[in-house]
């Protein structure tokens, strides 16, 4: 959308502020997605909630794609708003469920990496569909999205359910059969059964294929215990997810990755073809640096990345805010504060990618107890498309209030906020079973480091074996 928006609105003739509605609709319309995504997965399961989110994709991609006016254009958006909504819960959600506590980083920081992939290929694609006609260029921009969709749609079916969801269902042996094909060793699929079990109410000498279980596992309820009846270690993870995701996005990376054109142009790239080339590096820029975060997750740990990612945010966004208030107030050119503009843009994604930005879902996603996670993830994604959606439909007339520089030192400070939520009230995470998270939060509010967990999980399996 980034690179669209320069289309369309030279060929739809709208206003600064429908392009602002424009680029922050479809995280209004994602909070209804997300907020309705996790009784869905509870209740058809993580697998069909994925079907279903690339189903809405798909047609708000199409609506988009052949879209004759701005309101028809707004109302794909929408749709592909809901979808989105739903993904963002859904597959850190899946990956975390059916992941081992050794590679849980890794492999639910994949829908981040494919997400900034995606961006990526956004990007290019507006540079190369930018040579067509006016009239065809930014809708093959954005219609082609429809076809990753039906890509994703058909292959997740291939894809097995997770887990957890079949003990919530009484369904052990298909359960086990999973656990079987997603762990290291048939000793590391049965431990993992046993502490999937134990966290779902299933007694664990229970040895059927299929139990029925006492208390409802459709959801009902779930939000009484979020909000209402919340123990001290649930009000803890609670906390902690809401504010990740409410920092991720209150520190200003919308206003760089979707206006970056705009903020381009203000540190002096005039030319168009110019303006989509550098918008392209910082697409690979947030890749790559989001690629080698996830071979860190698992070996530095949640926490010592999160907090260095917030520090070179914090120093990125004070030079970007610098760099512009020079290029704006001063009338001869200083190619050096260009220069540190442009570099701070670079550097604040790469920090932002290396940490916060995977982070918040890897987080978000395992804290949870299971009869609570997928609706707690589900209601911190909504915080997420609220501050998601404030940045970018805001982001124009906040610059012009207080200049583009003085947007950037305000995105510095909270960012300082960022750090300071991040190291008192985030433990780390790094290596620990899905169902220990509450143990994790039961200690007290103020971090204190956890023993060591490398080799938690064979460990565990190797104290199993030996009892036996």
């Amino acid at each position: 959308m980034s690179g669209a928006m320069l289309f369309i609105k030279e060929d739809l003739k709208i206003t600064d502020g429908e392009v602002e509605v424009l680029a922050g609709i479809l995280n209004v319309c994602a909070l209804v997605g997300s907020l309705t995504a996790g009784r869905a997965s509870d209740w058809i399961g993580r697998r069909y909630t994925i079907v279903l989110s690339s189903i809405i994709f798909f047609l708000g991609s199409l609506l988009m794609g052949l879209a004759p006016s701005f309101r028809v254009l707004i109302s794909g958006r929408c749709i592909a708003g809901v979808g989105v909504g739903y993904a963002l819960m859904i597959a850190p959600v899946y990956s975390a469920e059916i992941s081992s506590p050794s590679s849980r980083g890794f492999l639910t920081s994949l829908p981040e990496i494919c997400i900034s992939f995606g961006i990526l290929l956004g990007y290019v694609s507006n540079y190369f569909f930018a040579k067509l006609p006016l009239i065809y260029g930014w809708r093959s921009m954005l219609g082609i999205g429809a076809i990753p969709s039906i890509i994703l749609a058909v292959g997740i079916l291939a894809m097995p359910e997770s887990p957890r969801w079949l003990v919530m269902q009484g369904r052990i042996k298909d359960a086990r059969d999973v656990l079987l094909r997603v762990s290291n060793s048939r000793e590391e699929a049965e431990l993992r059964l046993k502490e999937i079990k134990a966290a779902g109410g299933v007694d664990e000498s229970c040895t059927g294929d299929v139990v029925k279980l006492t208390k409802s596992t459709r959801g009902e309820g779930v939000w009484k215990e979020l909000l209402l009846r919340p123990t001290p270690p649930v009000k803890r993870i609670l906390i902690a997810a809401i504010g990740i995701h409410f920092f991720e996005h209150a520190t200003g990376i919308e206003a760089v990755v979707l206006y970056s054109p705009r903020i381009f142009k203000k540190a002096g790239i005039k030319t168009r073809n110019k303006l989509l080339l550098a918008t392209m590096g910082v697409g690979l820029t947030k890749t790559c640096f989001i690629l080698i975060a996830t071979f860190l997750l698992d070996r530095v740990g949640r926490r010592p990345l999160l907090l260095a990612s917030l520090g070179g945010m914090i120093v990125s966004l004070s030079g970007l805010g610098l760099g512009l208030t020079l290029v704006e107030h001063t009338e001869e050119r200083l190619v050096w504060a260009v220069a540190l503009s442009i570099l701070a843009v670079f550097s604040f994604v790469a920090s932002f990618s290396v940490g916060l930005g995977p982070i918040t879902w890897v987080y978000s996603s395992e804290i949870f107890p299971l009869r609570l996670r997928a609706q707690g993830a589900s209601m911190g994604v909504a915080v997420n498309r609220v501050m998601n959606g404030t940045i970018s439909m805001t982001f124009i007339s906040l610059y012009k209030a207080i200049t583009i520089g003085g947007a950037f030192f305000m995105f510095a400070g909270i960012s300082i906020l960022a750090w300071l939520f991040s190291f008192f009230l985030c433990p780390e995470t790094r290596g620990r079973p899905l169902e220990e998270m509450e143990e994790v939060f039961s200690k007290k509010w103020v971090y204190s480091r956890p023993a060591d967990r490398d080799g938690f999980e064979m460990g565990k399996v190797e104290a199993e074996l030996t009892s036996k």
